[in-house]
């Protein structure tokens, strides 16, 4: 009875094992995040150590964080910085369009609304996967970003749920249980990991899902060098898929 108590492959000893390393990576997407300009590393690396995470595979927090986050600096700062400008245009237009009802008539108006939430909608769903999928897969900032909006259209009801959990959780943080606040972003990511890795299976061929040399089903010639596909094996990380 003791003997499997104190067992480490206990799965209550794997689960407090696992919110321990949640705890960390917040901790170190926190200090990452801090010059602003790299919160898209910090994330791609945040999502690098959840998605590891879920698919319960052996690792040691920090040196994959820090991997990741070296790894995929550069495509993750681009994104991230067109994240932001995207996202303040957007943020722009809807409130110029909102305010304009007194120069526009009700109708334009309403349509340019419509439009516009759209495309926050969609720029939200988007965003919501992109990090996810450069911390999975190897390929341009393009790719990547056209992979993301691709996934999170064809998974509309997970990307629904993940949304929606998401804002239940913030919500229950700050309204119930404020504790939860030590685990941050970190215990959005780990949630959000298991619907995303779910989805990135769909991408693997089944006999390749099980272990880490995967290859994805669709896959972009050109996009990723030889060093980067073997390092990338090595690490668990695919090419990134591509409509056929």
């Amino acid at each position: 009875m003791f003997g499997g108590l104190f067992n480490y492959d206990n799965p209550v000893w794997r689960g407090i094992g696992k919110f321990w390393d949640v705890l960390i990576v917040h901790i170190l997407w926190v200090i990452c995040s801090i010059p602003i300009i790299t919160i898209g590393a910090s994330t791609t690396a945040l999502y690098y150590v959840t998605l590891k995470l879920v698919r319960d595979e052996d690792g040691y927090t920090v040196r994959s964080f820090f991997h990741s986050f070296k790894e995929n600096f550069k495509q993750a700062t681009i994104i991230w910085l067109l994240v932001l400008v995207s996202g303040g245009v957007l943020a722009v237009d809807l409130w110029f369009v909102l305010r304009s009802g007194a120069v526009a008539p009700g109708s334009v108006q309403t349509a340019l609304a419509s439009v516009f939430i759209g495309l926050t909608i969609i720029w939200l769903a988007t965003v919501t996967y992109v990090f996810a999928v450069l911390a999975r897969f190897y390929g341009s900032v393009r790719r990547i970003i056209f992979n993301a909006l691709f996934m999170s259209v064809r998974h509309i009801l997970s990307t629904v749920g993940v949304i929606v959990i998401d804002i239940l959780l913030v919500f229950i943080t700050f309204r119930f249980l404020p504790m939860l606040i030590v685990f941050g972003v970190a215990l959005i990511a780990y949630v959000n990991s298991f619907f995303i890795n779910r989805i990135f299976k769909k991408y693997t061929p089944k006999e390749e899902r099980d272990i880490h040399e995967m290859r994805p089903i669709f896959a972009e010639d050109g996009e990723a060098s030889e060093d980067g596909k073997e390092e990338g094996k090595e690490e668990g990380k695919e090419e990134s898929p591509q409509e056929s």
